[in-house]
């Protein structure tokens, strides 16, 4: 058994839907964190997705306004991801948004006689 911390970035250069972090084969991820960051000076939004194993996405947040200038954490609680999962991230407008996802990497124990 190996739990870890990681932690993802990605510097948001243009609208289209960029992933961020995928749950390692045999993983559960607990997100502690995600911060957005803007630093253009400009008001912008985010979308933030989860892709499930069955290729199902789900809105985590749609359109989410980020201050110019500011860092928003968007998480007010820890979010579960089961292996596979797939979160991704999209920005209203390219050269704004800076992202750091935080997890903690969970596998299950190797059982040994």
């Amino acid at each position: 058994m190996s739990n870890a911390f990681v932690n993802k970035k990605v510097d948001l250069t243009s609208t289209s839907a960029t992933t961020i972090y995928t749950v390692p084969t045999a993983t559960t991820a607990v997100i502690k964190s995600i911060l957005v960051s803007e630093d253009s000076g400009n008001a912008d939004t985010i979308t933030v997705t989860i892709t499930d194993a069955d290729a199902a996405v789900f809105s985590l947040f749609k359109t989410k306004a980020i201050s110019a200038n500011a860092t928003s954490e968007l998480l007010t609680g820890p979010l579960v991801a089961e292996e596979s999962e797939i979160i991704k991230v999209t920005a209203a407008t390219a050269n704004r948004l800076h992202v750091v996802l935080s997890a903690l990497e969970i596998k299950p124990r190797e059982v040994t006689t």
